[in-house]
Order: structure tokens, then sequence, then C-alpha cells
């Protein structure tokens, strides 16, 4: 997400940053790289130059240009303009305290509405309501059973006429069926089509007179670029939204169409798309972007999504250990199994500050594959093993690494990285929420300055691939004519 607007704008700050003195000159130079950060992420032109007028109105005064570190000012500045541009936000559906809400959802075909419906039902039934889906895309063939098969699988009436031809009775005759099943939130799927025109809009405008809609949704894709942007302009001069929800965010590499929005259409992102599954749709925070975006991380959204993910049974059952200083193998696993919650372990490390610089370290290193691999030698111990790791010698070790298809080195690497982080972890027992986050932060720091030796099974010196059987024999053999050439 960002991927290259982050980029571009690391790659002009860090520009400046190696200045010397900030002069006038190169001040304007870095911003002239910054402006074409922007263009090169496809933000449109008009919502660039807006940007960069503000920004460079700012960064040019003299309260920047007698700081002791101008550069940082110039960050705080490019960051505040980013939330600025892209917000602000409300987030609340504004449902009725009685009656039955209804929302509209609109967008060209290919956006992702359909899902993204089913999402939203999802996301309003968590909270309590009793939502009902209205199956109204009569254009496209078979989203009246998508939309059923996502009804069943989130346990969600879904509203559907497959002898009806015109929507707005179909969206007319949803409102009373929700009357009799007592549902107090209609979301209504609308058709969609490739491109704006005046037939999907005059249906759409029938829809909005005939059911009152309390929100209107429009449903882009991020990965449309300024195409996006465009379309939600024409929907709002048509509709008067009351927000976007951008889908495949997650896998929108420039992210133009996220900042150039707002500005464009007038119309804020509401909730985006953050992949396929139904419980990835997450609230649109500016500022949160704006830290992702220049590479602060957005640990409020990790935070979240723990809380959410989390087994908040066990994380006490394992504090509590914790205070008492006891944390094994077992602790360890089930620590990674509810860290996989989270998703791969590259998207959580979008979510923490400072981790760009590990993972172009890490370069094309699976750190999925290997918790993986330490699962299976942690699964070929014994729970006595697992409880109390001290006790595993040399035939304990062949026999697990036997078990879990890797070698004996490899098992003695992982106890001997555990034993690390129990300490660490014992450490941490006796400190507060800040000292916390301290240790947090120092380990990240080493696992940047050193990240070849957070990988299992490498060894000091080790570059990483794995030294055949005959490789290790010609290796000892050398070492063999070196000792006798010194005796």
């Amino acid at each position: 997400m960002f991927e290259s607007l982050r980029e571009g704008l690391g790659s002009a700050l860090r520009t400046l940053s190696g200045r010397g003195k900030l002069t006038e000159a190169n001040m304007r130079e870095g911003l002239r790289m910054v402006q074409n950060a922007l263009l090169e992420a496809d933000v449109s032109y008009d919502a660039a130059k807006a940007f960069m007028d503000r920004i460079t109105e700012q960064a040019l005064g003299e309260a920047v240009m007698k700081r002791l570190n101008p550069t940082q000012q110039l960050v705080q500045i490019v960051h505040q303009e980013l939330i600025e541009i892209m917000g602000p936000v409300d987030h609340s559906l504004h449902l009725k305290g009685s009656g039955i809400t209804t929302l509209m959802m609109c967008g060209l075909q290919g956006s992702g509405k359909t899902t993204t419906t089913g999402k939203l039902g999802r996301m309003i039934k968590i909270r309590g309501r009793k939502p009902m889906l209205v199956a109204a895309d009569l254009q496209r063939p078979a989203a009246i059973t998508q939309l059923q098969v996502l009804g069943q699988q989130l346990g969600i009436p879904v509203y559907a006429d497959f002898n009806e031809k015109d929507p707005v009775k179909v969206c007319g005759n949803a409102l009373a069926e929700a009357q009799k099943l007592g549902c107090d939130v209609l979301i209504l799927d609308t058709a969609g089509r490739l491109h704006v025109d005046d037939e999907l809009m005059q249906e759409l405008i029938r829809i909005d007179n005939r059911c009152h809609p309390d929100q209107v949704y429009l449903v882009v894709d991020a990965m449309t670029g300024q195409d996006a942007v465009n379309s939600a302009k024409a929907f709002n001069t048509a509709l008067e939204l009351n927000g976007v929800i951008m889908t495949k965010l997650d896998g929108d590499a420039r992210g133009g169409a996220a900042i150039s929005l707002k500005y464009v259409s007038g119309v804020p992102i509401k909730f985006m798309g953050t992949g396929e599954q139904l419980d990835s749709l997450e609230e649109f925070h500016p500022e949160r972007m704006a830290g992702r975006i220049l590479g602060m991380g957005d640990m409020m959204t990790l935070i979240e999504k723990a809380q959410q993910e989390f087994d908040q049974d066990e994380l006490k059952r394992q504090e509590e250990r914790m205070k008492k200083g006891e944390f094994t193998l077992d602790d360890f696993q089930k620590m990674m199994a509810q860290t996989k919650r989270l998703g791969s372990i590259s998207k959580i490390m979008s979510f923490l500050p400072g981790m760009d610089a590990l993972k172009g370290a890490l370069g094309n290193a699976d750190a999925d594959k290997e918790m993986n691999r330490i699962g299976g030698i942690i699964n070929s111990m014994t729970p006595e093993e697992r409880r109390n790791p001290k006790i595993i010698d040399l035939s304990r070790r062949r026999r697990i690494a036997s078990g879990s298809g890797v070698q004996p080195n490899q098992v003695n690497d992982l106890l001997k990285q555990f034993q690390g982080m129990a300490d660490m972890m014992k450490q941490m027992s006796t400190m507060g929420a800040a000292g916390r986050v301290g240790a947090m932060q120092d380990m990240m720091r080493k696992m940047q300055a050193n990240p070849a030796d957070q990988s299992i099974g490498r060894t000091k010196g080790d570059t990483g691939k794995r030294l055949t059987g005959a490789e290790k024999a010609s290796m000892r053999k050398q070492r063999e004519k070196m000792k006798k050439k010194k005796k």
C-alpha cells in the first residue's frame, strides 16, 4: 500500500537530510522531488499543485529555515498536509435509533461492490444491529446468487426476486420484507456499469427517489487510479454521496487516488477494503494513512486489529505467567498462533514504524515460511521438552530435527534464540507499559542493525544459504590442512 509514494517521498526527504545546511535553493529542489513523487504516484495534477502550494508556503518560511533540524520540520508539514488533503472523515453510519436505516451502495462493475455490501453487513451485525442485504443488481449475471452466498456465510438475510426486472420495485418490496423480519438496516446492492453513463445514473436516481436512503456510498477500485476519482465526482453530482469505500487499497502501490479523491470530488473515503476476506473492511483514518506513507507506521490500527483477533482470555493467562517469570516454548507457539491471525508477517511489519529498512535488508526472505518451520520444530518436541527446553541434549535434538525435517543445528539455533526471548520476556514482566514499548523498540533497532541474525538456522558469518554435506566436508578438509601448515 502506497509503496511507490512512500519510496518517492522518502527519497526526497533523505536528499534534504543529507545536506549540511538547508538553503532556499536546495529546499526548492527537495520540494520539486516531493511534487514529482506525488505525480508519479498518480495523484491528480490539481490536488498535487494545491498540496505543494501549501507545503512550499510553510517550508520556505523563516520558522522552518532557522530551525535546528529543518528537515524534521518539513516532514511534520508534509504529514499534516497529507492529513488535511485526505480528511476530515466521519466514520459514523448514522444508524437510526428506531425504524429502518437504508444504506445505498453504488459503483461501477468490477469495483467489488457486492462483496463490500457483504463486508458492511458483517460490520453492522457485529455492532449489534439486524441488517438485510438487497440484491438490486439485475444487470450483472450471478450478482444475485453471489449476494445470497455471502448472506449465508454471514448469517444475514438477503432479499432477492429473480422474476422482478425493475430494481426500484425490488428495493421497495425489500423495505416491506425488512419490516416483517424485524431488520433495522437495509443495504441496497445496486447495479453497476462498465463506465459512467446516463442510463446507470437515471436508474440510481429512481431508486434514490423511491427509497430515500439515509446514506449513499460509492464503491471504487483503488487500482483504477484517477478513473476512480473521476467516477466519484460524477456519482456525487448525481446522488450527493455521503462517503466512498475504496477497495483493493492493499494492492495499490501508488496510492494517488486515495490522496486525490477528497480534494477532487469533495467526498471523503469512509472505509477501505484491504483484502478478500469478509472481515477486511476498515475505517479510513487520514492521520494513520499519512503515517504509513511517511514510514511512521500505524500502531493504532495494529492494536485495534489485535484487540479484535486475539483471544483475550489467553492473553490474560500469558500475562499472568509472564508476571511469574514463566515463558515456555508452549507460550511462544501460542504467541505465534495469535500473531498469524493478524495476517502475514510482511503485512504486520507495514504497521510498525521504521520497518521499511528491515524489510529491505531481509530481501526475499519468507518470514511466514520461517514461522511455519519454527512451529514444526516445536511440534516435534514432547510436552516436557516444550516446558523445559534445558533437558534437550544432542540425542533429543537429533530426534526433533528428524521429526521436523530440519538439521540438528537449526534446532539448537531455535533454542538459543528462544532463551534470549525468554530472558527479555522476564525483564518485560517487571516493566510498565512505557518500559515494554521501549524494550520492543530496542529489539527492533537491533534487528534493523543486523537482520540476518534473526533468521532461524543461520550462524555467524552465514550468508543465509544452507551448506550441503559435501560443502561441509570440503570445509573440514581445508581447516585440517591449515592446522597441519601451522604445525
